[in-house]
Order: C-alpha cells, then structure tokens, then sequence
C-alpha cells in the first residue's frame, strides 16, 4: 500500500497547537509533521506577559516539550527546522537540500516583531519578546535590574509594565502617538489607561521616541527625539507585529498585509492554508487570540473533509493591565458615534450606528463588568 503523505503544519505556536488539536478530534490516524525553528514547546503566548507577576518561569510557562506534545497529539515534530523554501506546483517544500512532499500544507509560522533601527539598537540588553525562548532570556536578563524602558504603550507594552509593577523596578513607557492602545482604543480611554498606570508608579512619555541608546558600562541612556534622556538598565521594544511573509512570498501566494485567504482559509494556491497571525482572512488580520481558536476549529473540519467557512461574531480583546483594565470590541463599521459615560478612569463606551444599534464598545477600570451583556448588544456577525 502506497504511503499516505502528511498534513505538514509550520509552526508549533498557540494557532499550529490549536489546529493539530481540533483536527485530533476529528482524525487520529492522518499523518501530521509539524515543523518550527524554535524549540517547539507548547505554551499560552497571552501568559508570557503576566510570567513576572505570577513568578512563572519559562519552564514553568510551557505545557509540553516537543516530545510530550508529539505523543499528545500523534504527530511528528522537527523543531530548531527551518523551511527555506516551498515550492507549491510539485507540493513540496524545502529544509535546505531536503525535500518533503506534503499533501496539504498549513502556514501557522506567525507575526515577527516590528525592529526599530536607530544608533545603538543592537545592543544586548534591548530586546523584544514574542515567544518562550524570548521570555526565558528577558527573565534572565531581568535579574538585578532596575530600571526599565519600555518601547511602545500599546497592548503588549502596557501590559508588561503593569506586570513588572511587581517587582521593584522603575519604568517608563515612552510611545509616539497621543494616549496608550492606539488605534486599538479611542483616546479618551486611552487617556484613562495613562491615568491608571500611572497612580500605580509607571511612568508615561507620550509623543516620544527613542533616537539612539547610548551604552554605559553600568546601564543605557536613550536619546528621545525631543532631547529628553532616560537612563535604563534594560529596554523592552514592544513597537508591534507584522504576519511573517517571507516563505509564502517566495512561495509565489498573494500577500498583501497578511497571506491572504477566503473564509476557508485557503491561500491563492490549492493545498495550502494559513490561520493565526500571519493570515489575512477575507481582508482582516486578527492578532487576537479568539479569531486564532475560531480559525482552528473551522479548518480542522475542512481538513477532516468537511470545507468549512470560519465565521466570527464580537470577539472582545481583554488588555492584562489590572491598574486600569479594558476590555474592547473595536467597531469594523465607522459610521457612528461613541457614546460616552465616564467616572475618573471608569469609562463605559459603545459606539453606535445612526439607529442606536451597538456596532462595538470599549469598557475601562471597573466598569469591565459590562462585558457579557455588551458583547451580546453588538449588532450582527463582527466581520
């Protein structure tokens, strides 16, 4: 009897998991590779900035080595494996020399971090974090450490300066934009977020960014475009993500903000898929993790024989910053109003259409309680 080809996923993150997960239920016995270039634990990315204040190592963080995942799952795993090269005619895809036929092909490889590029920038101690590996060097890097910048006051940088109040560190924030979670929130609750952060100790420097970090034998000093100088012992660049496109480009599939596919998560070629971060569903890409779990339970039916559309309805992104929490479900149409209530940084906030019908909202401080019954006022399916 002839072989049966794999399903081969890249990338072993929270959406290549997740999928292998779902397809499970469905179907034990076909064959699945997984391929990742980095160590290939499995791990909940959303607790890598909570690790501090919860005391969690790296180790601590991972639900499962490569192996134990492998014997989980029934699959086969390669990970510190890069694939250099896809070649999608003869379906089959690269490993340097090797050569690995695939009968479907899942693109699950994720967001690269955004690099700043300024005098100083390659210093050691600056450093981004968008996976385990990243953590357990900034856990390290961390120990007898006081003094932190922190590039960018949007999700991810407000939340671990929230988590790294914990410790006894000073930390300031320094952002180019006006108010914290740009273009995520409205300014006014961004403004609030500020506020919050800042009566628990954080230190904001809104409209500025660094010019060059300076290196001192004991600590850095960046250079802000105003002048303005911030001595640190580390700085954390958290400036955002971009999907990684590098292999589905050279792959010949249409990419434009992301790799672009139709609510079946099929890409521009047959056999390939893309879900998780570095894909562009029917025009939208999603950094958030509910659109990721959706994505994985549609295409495991797809895959199972079952094509099946992923559809989502309001999805709310939940920030970790407990000085001020937000809770957010970010209008698609723009063809409203907010409608504003405010307490200090205790806003309640839904934007509505000219009818009065709720097309998102956004929730600070202790007004987050209203989430469930706002979620269910949104009107219609969210995109």
């Amino acid at each position: 009897m002839d072989s049966v080809l794999p399903i081969i996923i890249i990338g072993t993150g929270l959406a290549g998991y997740s999928l292998v997960r779902e397809f499970r239920k469905l179907n034990r016995e076909v064959p699945v590779l997984m391929l990742t270039r980095d160590d290939g634990h499995s791990y909940s990315k959303p607790m890598l900035s909570t690790g501090f204040t919860k005391g969690k190592s790296a180790e601590a963080i991972s639900l499962g080595d490569p192996g134990k995942m492998a014997e989980q799952l029934n699959v086969s795993i390669r990970n510190f494996t890069e694939v250099t090269r896809i070649d999608p005619d003869s379906k089959t895809l690269y490993i340097g020399s090797e050569a690995l036929a695939y009968e479907r092909l899942v693109l699950a490889n994720g967001a690269s971090v955004n690099a700043l590029n300024f005098k100083g920038s390659n210093h050691p101690n600056i450093l981004s974090i968008n996976d385990l590996m990243d953590y357990r060097g900034f856990r390290n890097k961390l120990m007898e450490k006081q003094r932190v910048l922190i590039m960018g006051a949007g999700l991810i940088g407000c939340e671990y300066a929230n988590d790294l109040l914990h410790g006894d560190f000073q930390i300031t924030v320094v952002d180019p934009a006006e108010t914290a979670l740009n273009g995520l929130i409205p300014d006014f609750a961004g403004q609030a977020v500020i506020q919050g952060l800042e009566r628990a100790g954080i230190q904001f420097m809104m409209q500025s960014f660094v010019k060059e970090v300076i290196a001192h034998e004991a600590h850095l000093v960046a250079v802000l475009n105003d002048g303005q100088q911030v001595e640190a012992d580390l700085i954390i660049s958290a400036v955002g993500l971009r999907p990684e496109l590098t292999l589905a480009k050279s792959a010949g599939l249409e990419c434009q903000r992301g790799v672009v596919t139709n609510r079946f998560l099929e890409t521009s070629h047959a056999n390939i898929y893309a879900l998780g971060d570095c894909a562009e569903i029917d025009g939208h890409v999603l950094l958030y993790v509910l659109p990721l779990m959706a994505s994985a339970r549609a295409l495991a039916k797809t895959l199972h024989g079952e094509r099946t559309q992923v559809s989502f309805s309001a999805m709310p992104v939940v920030t970790k910053t407990p000085a001020c929490p937000v809770v957010v479900c970010p209008p698609i149409e723009q063809n409203g109003k907010w409608q504003v209530e405010r307490d200090d940084i205790n806003i309640t906030a839904t934007y509505v259409d000219r009818s009065g019908e709720i097309l998102g909202f956004v929730l600070t401080g202790e007004c987050i309680s209203a989430k469930q019954s706002l979620v269910k006022a949104v009107k219609g399916i969210h995109i």
